[in-house]
């Protein structure tokens, strides 16, 4: 009986060597890198053709209104990729779950690639969209928690949010990658080559790295703090009436620790996340993927300044991100996101002043300037916070869901609502204006959230 065996089993610690942690810092960096490749490309297409070449029936702005929408529903999917794949992750640890969702992720995106447009099949073609971004954000919805969770829980103490960092770091490579494919399809194509064979490329494109991400991953242990969990026996976590029967029967010490596991509470720790996550979230659907399509629309600049911003903010990302989880690991969480979602909120409006004065360099530099205060440098801080918070009994669910819910809220929700505003008052306020209720969430929710530097992350209770 599994409840026997806990009561007497002494957990060995696991021992993770420095070829380990690399092998688990690279897996993590390339699937969530994937993650927002794939993402990415397709929200570039949204903004850029999708409207053209998947919605050609209907007005300019209708059309973006429509690719934004179909944009949207992969976080849908995302939802209930986060609650199957989180609950399987806790079960049976992280490695399994991370190898199904990079293929589900790879074999989707890749046959996005493949479809026929509007003009060849009619509305089979937006339908044929739609399903493939369902099945692509199913995959997703528990790739970068399922990252995160690894690598926080790979990460020595004092150098977690460092390590964890590296998360963000492959979103901001993802990023780039995909922007920087779609700015040099921009600036070698005609639009007529574009939207007949062009777009295609990206998404064929990253089958390769699908290749190489689960080949790293084959070989990938088990996190650590997975095997040490008290409630964990030959690789399979305990249910909750085992966990019962276990209690019973175990020592004091042990008896308390299982305890603490099952009875707290949930709750205040997945709302605080969840309010973490949007400030982060919104500001990314919208700088990432709204004002590519903003800009293109209507701004009197050439159609590739928005692709090469993002390339430009990504590409000093690369400094941000390892720098704010440095500073989070020297200062402590709490101060750091009070002061990166403060200063959003200062920045968000001269910031769309200067994307919106119609001048390359002002767009230039306010978009690398939202990008990377409003979003990299939060999601550095967000990567190893999110994971503190919850405990390891079901971290990898509750961290998936408060990515996921907040996903939904914001980034899905967040570009149509931008593009119905300025479609409706004829004016960028409304962005700027969210930007600002975004990071207000986020600014509160790390007031009232608790210091969570250097918790012990084998602990199965949250930190509140």
């Amino acid at each position: 009986m599994k409840d026997s065996v806990i009561a007497s089993q002494q957990t060995p610690s696991a021992q993770r060597s420095t070829r380990d942690l690399t092998r688990a810092a690279v897996s993590g960096w390339l699937g969530t890198a994937m993650e927002f490749m794939d993402f990415q490309l397709y929200s570039l297409a949204a903004a850029i053709v999708f409207n053209k070449i998947f919605f050609p029936d209907v007005s300019p702005a209708i059309g973006l209104i429509a690719a934004m929408a179909t944009y949207g529903v992969g976080y849908v999917a995302r939802l209930a990729g986060a609650v199957y794949f989180g609950r399987m992750g806790d079960r049976i640890g992280r490695k399994k779950v991370l190898f199904l969702t990079i293929l589900l992720m790879g074999a989707s995106t890749t046959l996005i690639g493949t479809l026929p447009t509007y003009a060849t099949i009619g509305i089979l073609a937006p339908i044929l969209l739609v399903v493939l971004r369902l099945v692509q954000g199913f995959g997703a919805g528990a790739e970068i928690a399922g990252a995160t969770v690894m690598l926080a829980e790979y990460a020595p103490v004092k150098k977690r949010g460092l390590i964890s960092s590296l998360v963000s770091l492959g979103t901001n490579s993802g990023t780039l990658a995909a922007s920087g494919l779609w700015a040099i399809l921009l600036a070698v194509l005609s639009e007529e080559q574009l939207l007949s064979w062009g777009w295609r490329l990206p998404f064929l494109l990253s089958f390769g790295l699908m290749i190489f991400a689960v080949w790293i991953r084959r070989s990938l242990k088990e996190s650590p703090v997975f095997e040490e969990r008290p409630d964990v026996v030959d690789g399979v976590a305990l249910a909750r009436d085992e966990v019962e029967s276990a209690i019973a029967t175990a020592d004091e010490h042990k008896g308390s620790v299982l305890a603490a596991g099952i009875r707290q509470r949930k709750g205040k720790a997945f709302f605080l996340a969840l309010g973490l996550r949007f400030g982060q979230a919104g500001n990314s659907g919208l700088m990432q993927t709204f004002l590519v399509g903003y800009i293109a629309t209507n701004l009197a600049v050439g159609r590739s300044v928005p692709t090469d911003a993002i390339v430009y903010g990504s590409l000093v990302g690369f400094a941000t991100v390892p720098v704010v989880g440095l500073l989070g690991d020297r200062f402590g969480r709490r101060p750091v996101y009070l002061a990166l979602s403060a200063l959003t909120v200062v920045l968000a409006f001269p910031v769309m002043l200067l994307i919106t004065s119609g001048s390359t360099p002002g767009v230039m530099l306010g978009m690398v300037l939202g990008l990377n205060v409003g979003v990299l440098g939060l999601f550095s801080l967000e990567s190893v916070t999110m994971a503190e918070l919850f405990g390891s009994r079901t971290r990898f669910t509750q961290l998936a869901l408060a990515k996921e819910i907040g996903g939904i809220l914001a980034t899905a929700i967040g570009p149509v609502l931008a593009a119905t505003l300025t479609a409706v008052t004829g004016s960028w306020w409304p962005i700027a204006a969210m930007l600002v209720v975004y990071s207000l969430i986020t600014f509160v929710s790390a007031y009232f959230a608790p210091e969570t530097r250097g918790r012990d992350l084998v602990r199965l209770e949250d930190a509140v």
